[in-house]
C-alpha cells in the first residue's frame, strides 16, 4: 500500500486553554482573530491613491513572529477586567509534522491510496474488503471515491447492469412482435434465470471472479438461452395451429425439438471450451467468458426441456398462436364480404 501523504513538514500546533480564556473573559473567537493578524495577515481596509486601490494588511513585523517566545509579546483583551493578557497564558504549543501538501479531490481534503494486486485478489474484492474497513475505521462524514482501474471498474460494473436489463428488454420486445403475443415471450425468458445461475455456478466452481467479462457472459446467455425456448414454443404453436391440444403440443415439441437444442448446445459448449481453458495473456479474461457460457448453457440446457413445457402448458391458455389469430381475421373479413354482397342491390334486367 502506499499513499500520498507525507508528513514531513515540522508545523507548531496551537491547542487554546478554554477553560482558562473562559475564567480571565478572554473570548476564544478574539484569540483566533488575534492569530491570524498577528502571525498570518488580515485585511482591513484599501485605500487609493492616484487612481489605485491599495489593500492594507495587518501583521506583525517579521522579527517579531520567528519564534514559539513571541507569543508572550502578543496580547489580549479581557472583556470581564479590560486588561491585556498575554497569549502565552491561553495556548500551549506543541510541535507536529504535517504534509507537505494538501491535496484535495471535488474540492475535499483527500488522500489517496495505490496498491497492487496479487494474482489471486480480484478487483471486486479488494474494493469491497476496503469499503467495509472504511466503514469501521474512517468517520461517518469521510466518504470514498475512485480513480484509476477502480474508477473503471465501478462505471463498467454500472453500465454492464445497464445493459443486461436493456438487453432483456429489447428481445423481449423482438419476441413480442414476432409471436404477436406477450405470454409467449414471457415463457422464453423465464429461463433466463436458469442460465445466469449456472454461470454463477461456473464462476464459484472454478473460483472465478465476477468481472467485466464474466457479466458481458451474462449477457451472451440471454441470446443463447432465448434459442431453445423459441424452438419449442414456436413449434408447440404450429402442432396447436393443426389441431393439437395445449397439452400434446407441449409435450410433442419437447420431443421433436430435443435433438436440436442437444446439437446447439453441446456445439456452444464445445466452443467456449478453448476459452475457458485459455493460458498466456489476457487468459483471466477469455477464461471467466468461457466459464459462463459453459456452466450457463449446461445448466439451462438440462433445465429447458422440463421448464419451458411445463410454463407453455400453464401459460399458453391466455393466448392464441398467430396461426389462429389470422384464422379468426380470415374469418371476419369473409364475414364482412358476405354482409356487403347481402345488401348490394340486384342488378337491373
Amino acid at each position: 500500500l502506499d499513499t500520498d501523504y507525507r508528513d514531513t513538514r515540522p508545523e507548531l500546533r496551537v491547542q487554546i486553554d478554554r477553560l482558562k480564556a473562559a475564567a480571565l473573559g478572554v473570548p476564544i473567537e478574539d484569540v483566533g482573530r488575534t492569530l491570524e493578524t498577528m502571525l498570518g495577515s488580515r485585511e482591513v481596509t484599501t485605500y487609493v491613491d492616484r487612481s489605485r486601490e491599495y489593500k492594507v494588511l495587518v501583521q506583525a513585523r517579521a522579527e517579531d513572529r520567528v519564534r514559539p517566545a513571541d507569543l508572550a509579546t502578543i496580547f489580549v483583551r479581557s472583556t470581564t477586567t479590560q486588561q491585556l493578557v498575554p497569549l502565552s497564558n491561553l495556548v500551549a504549543l506543541s510541535e507536529v509534522a504535517g504534509p507537505s501538501q494538501l491535496t484535495r479531490t471535488d474540492r475535499l481534503p483527500s488522500i489517496t491510496v495505490s496498491a497492487s494486486l496479487p494474482p489471486d485478489y480480484a478487483l471486486g474484492d479488494a474494493l469491497a474488503d476496503i469499503e467495509r474497513a472504511a466503514a469501521e475505521v474512517l468517520p461517518p462524514l469521510a466518504r470514498l471515491g475512485y480513480k484509476g482501474t477502480s474508477l473503471e471498474y465501478k462505471e463498467a460494473s454500472d453500465s454492464v447492469f445497464i445493459t443486461f436489463c436493456l438487453a432483456l428488454l429489447i428481445v423481449f420486445l423482438v419476441l413480442a412482435a414476432q409471436f404477436e403475443s406477450y405470454i409467449h415471450p414471457l415463457i422464453i425468458m423465464l429461463a433466463v434465470p436458469l442460465a445466469v445461475t449456472g454461470g454463477l455456478g461456473a464462476l464459484l466452481l472454478t473460483g472465478q471472479s465476477l468481472n467485466i467479462y464474466s457479466q458481458i457472459g451474462m449477457i451472451l446467455l440471454i441470446g443463447l438461452m432465448a434459442k431453445n425456448g423459441i424452438l419449442i414454443v414456436e413449434f408447440a404453436n404450429q402442432l396447436r395451429d393443426e389441431g393439437l391440444s395445449i397439452r400434446d403440443a407441449a409435450l410433442r415439441a419437447a420431443v421433436v425439438r430435443l435433438r436440436p437444442i442437444l446439437m446447439t448446445s453441446i456445439a456452444t459448449v464445445f466452443g467456449a471450451m478453448p476459452l475457458a481453458f485459455a493460458t498466456g495473456a489476457g487468459a483471466e479474461a477469455r477464461s471467466a467468458l468461457g466459464w459462463v457460457v459453459i456452466g450457463g448453457m449446461a445448466l439451462s440446457t438440462a433445465l429447458t426441456l422440463f421448464l419451458v413445457p411445463a410454463l407453455y402448458l400453464m401459460l399458453a391458455r391466455f393466448t392464441k398462436t398467430t396461426g389462429e389469430i389470422a384464422r379468426e381475421l380470415g374469418r371476419l373479413d369473409a364475414g364482412v364480404r358476405d354482409v356487403d354482397h347481402a345488401h348490394r342491390p340486384a342488378p337491373a334486367e
